[in-house]
């Protein structure tokens, strides 16, 4: 009976393991599957590669492409209104009886001619033609205001640009500054690490405290949480990358090079003087004004009068065979006039809306004056304290690597303290850690002129401008 109640047992386990094992095949079935329907792809970047896949993947610029497209048809729809419209028809109609001549009364010495009132039968061709001879200035109006619009659009894709280059410069100059912060914080745990075990090693030999033993290994301790955020920091900044860059998410982003910079002359007036002429908002604004203006003269086009010309050629006749000759043919030209006496005052409230537009449009443009230069002053402020803070930090970097150093042979002699070293290990990555952040702060504030400026990266490319990806 044992026995029995023991193979039952034995044949049960024997199937939950046989279960078991299959559904963990099944599980890692599944998982390959999902990894080749979402395969990883390493992408290495340059600067360059970072601002090309962002421009040439970014949905706001495809649709902003698209509203270029859109005007680019409204020019030609305004250009419309200058060609004259021709038109040509067919009427056919069945009378149920057929209309008699009748007899038009002429003076006594001519006899009666009779008058034709058309056929039972009456088929008709005609050839129309329309030309508008003047309108009051509303379609040389609306076409300005549409080759107005293309250039309102031109001009809002290219602040879209600079604001992707600017975008895609931060997070790329970002990475490059986590990388710098994780081979600081790393180079810190490890030499607070190989520090513990030196003051371990003495404290087994009894030439060190138990308390230096214990700092030296909080020390470590505090370390970590740095390197750990300093890990995260990559893998955020990269996430952001690829979305930029619309990317996936489970590839892998490494960027090109080392965090550096390269000086730039500070010419305030002449940064002013190019953003003025070249930055896209100071553009707009003033593109803006030129289409309140045009708006103003559509409106008054409704005082003016509207003069039209027109033309009608038609063929006649109760059978199509004999329908094309001179007897079946007949031919009008005309004009037509008209001048808005009163409307309601509707022309009047047209203008003066138009008239008050104008006028906001060119305070808007007084206000992105004064932010222009508020911006040129923020930007070169930024690059002189950034080098400021880069030459007082290259100077210190070489005196506490050499004070780390001394702190080292001081304490190994008996001569210094443990708390000795651990600051100068501390002072030395702080000062690491300003060098990689004021450079980070210098290239974002060429990044921020150059927005502000409008200069566009692959054109300063091509008017041989200095770039980050020239000096890697």
């Amino acid at each position: 009976m044992m026995r029995e109640i023991f193979n039952k047992k034995a044949c049960v386990l024997s199937a939950l393991f046989l279960s078991l094992i299959f559904l963990t095949a099944q599980a890692s079935c599944e998982e390959d599957k999902t990894h080749d329907i979402i395969p990883e792809n390493k992408h290495v970047l340059s600067l360059k590669d970072t601002i090309g896949l962002a421009l040439k993947n970014n949905k706001d610029i495809q649709i902003q492409e698209q509203e270029i497209a859109f005007a680019r048809a409204n020019i030609m729809s305004a250009q419309s209104n200058f060609f004259p419209a021709l038109g040509i028809g067919y009427s056919y109609t069945y009378y149920d009886a057929a209309l008699p001549k009748t007899s038009l009364s002429v003076p006594s010495s001519k006899k009666d001619v009779g008058l034709f009132l058309g056929y039972k039968n009456d088929n008709q061709v005609n050839i129309t033609g329309s030309q508008m001879v003047y309108d009051g200035g509303a379609s040389i109006a609306n076409l300005k205001k549409a080759r107005v619009s293309l250039k309102i659009q031109e001009e809002t894709l290219r602040s879209r640009i600079l604001e992707i280059e600017f975008e895609a410069k931060r997070l790329y100059n970002g990475l490059l500054l986590a990388y710098e912060t994780m081979r600081i914080t790393k180079g810190l745990v490890e030499q607070a690490t190989a520090h513990y075990e030196n003051v371990k090693a003495k404290f087994e030999q009894g030439t060190a405290s138990k308390f230096d033993v214990l700092q030296s290994k909080v020390q470590v301790s505090l370390f970590m949480p740095q390197l750990i955020r300093a890990e995260n920091s990559i893998e955020l900044i990269a996430a952001d990358i690829k979305k930029l860059l619309y990317l996936n998410m489970q590839d892998k982003i490494e960027a090109m090079g080392q965090l550096s910079y390269s000086s730039v002359e500070i010419r305030e007036f002449a940064f002013l003087s190019e953003a003025y002429s070249n930055n896209p908002q100071m553009k707009l604004k003033a593109l803006g004004i030129d289409l309140e203006k045009w708006s103003i003269e559509y409106a008054k086009s409704g005082w003016y009068p509207n003069i039209n010309a027109n033309m009608d050629y038609l063929y006649r006749s109760d059978n199509l065979r004999n329908m094309f000759n001179n007897r079946h043919m007949n031919f009008s030209v005309g004009a037509t006039g008209t001048v808005s006496i009163f409307d309601g005052m509707s022309t009047l409230s047209k203008v003066k809306e138009a008239q008050a537009r104008y006028a906001q449009a060119v305070l808007s443009q007084e206000n992105v004056i004064e932010q222009i230069a508020r911006d040129i002053k923020q930007g070169c402020l930024d690059l002189r304290e950034s080098a400021q803070i880069i030459n007082s930090q290259k100077d210190n970097i070489e005196e506490a690597k050499e004070a780390l150093k001394i702190s080292y042979v001081s304490y190994d002699n008996g001569v210094g303290i443990n708390l000795d070293v651990i600051d100068s290990q501390t002072s030395l990555g702080q000062v690491e850690e300003n060098l990689a952040s004021g450079m980070y702060d210098y290239l974002m504030a060429q990044a921020y002129l150059d927005r502000t400026m409008g200069r566009e990266y692959f054109a300063s490319i091509s008017k041989g401008e200095k770039t980050n990806d020239k000096k890697e």
